[in-house]
């Protein structure tokens, strides 16, 4: 049986990301500036060097796009994570919003362009 750990985002600027990481997430990373790791409820996220990808691997990096992951985070209050995303100016994709399967979500956008997704569950009554 597989368990997931973790999501890694490839960045040409580790730096850069990890200090909207450490915001947004409110976690103080391990690491420096080729490799972050964030340890979180559930899973991780780590953040690591686009040359670094390319140094254990020659090529592996060819294809690939930076901004084309979506983070889905799950938070006690949309709306209020919300504000203290919007405060701290976090690009906004989408304000918050109920969906019928229950879930009030809002969308940011990360310094490669990722989309950082929060929601909370809601009462369907």
């Amino acid at each position: 049986m597989m368990h997931f750990s973790d999501v890694c985002l490839v960045t040409a600027g580790v730096p850069r990301l990890s200090a909207f990481y450490r915001t947004v997430l409110q976690v103080e990373p391990e690491g420096d500036d080729t490799h972050a790791d964030f340890a979180l409820e559930g899973g991780g996220l780590a953040i690591f060097d686009l040359q670094g990808m390319e140094h254990m691997a020659p090529g592996s990096m060819a294809g690939t796009g930076a901004g084309a992951c979506v983070l889905l985070l799950e938070v006690e209050d949309c709306d209020g994570e919300y504000y203290r995303f919007a405060a701290a100016g976090v690009p906004v994709v989408k304000t918050p919003a109920t969906y019928p399967w229950g879930a009030r979500s809002a969308w940011f956008r990360d310094p490669d362009g990722n989309i950082v997704d929060i929601y909370s569950a809601v009462d369907s009554d």
